[in-house]
């Protein structure tokens, strides 16, 4: 997407100092997306992230749907987007909105996975 700089695969939301793929503990697996807010906007983002996402069952902890969100006016849009989705699809959204805390970066393998996979076995909800 124009706009954004990077993408982190990483671990949040957990008590774990520096969880791994093999010691995650309670935290969850996320994406960091550091993007210019002159160039993309938050919530083209999200809404972005409703259309590549299935938020609609309920999953572990390790990979649950969530938004990790830094201020009030995120936490705001996030709301929206997840009421707009629930309203346009009719089902329930098992989506958690939480206050972001400490990000930890994944391992070397997780970083671009669906470059990395050959086609016929990449895939993304």
């Amino acid at each position: 997407m124009e706009g954004v700089e990077r993408v982190v695969v990483g671990y949040t939301g957990g008590v774990e100092k520096n969880p791994t793929y093999q010691k995650i503990m309670d935290a969850t697996e996320a994406i960091l997306i550091e993007f210019d807010p002159s160039r993309i906007s938050y919530e083209s983002i999200l809404n972005e992230w409703s259309k590549q996402h299935y938020p609609f069952m309920k999953q572990k902890c390790q990979y649950r749907s969530a938004i990790f969100v830094k201020n009030a006016e995120e936490r705001e849009i996030a709301e929206k987007i997840v009421k707009e989705l629930e309203a346009s699809s009719g089902k329930t959204v098992y989506t958690d909105i939480e206050d972001a805390g400490a990000f930890y970066r994944a391992e070397e393998y997780h970083q671009d996975f669906l470059n990395k996979q050959s086609k016929s076995r990449a895939f993304m909800w």
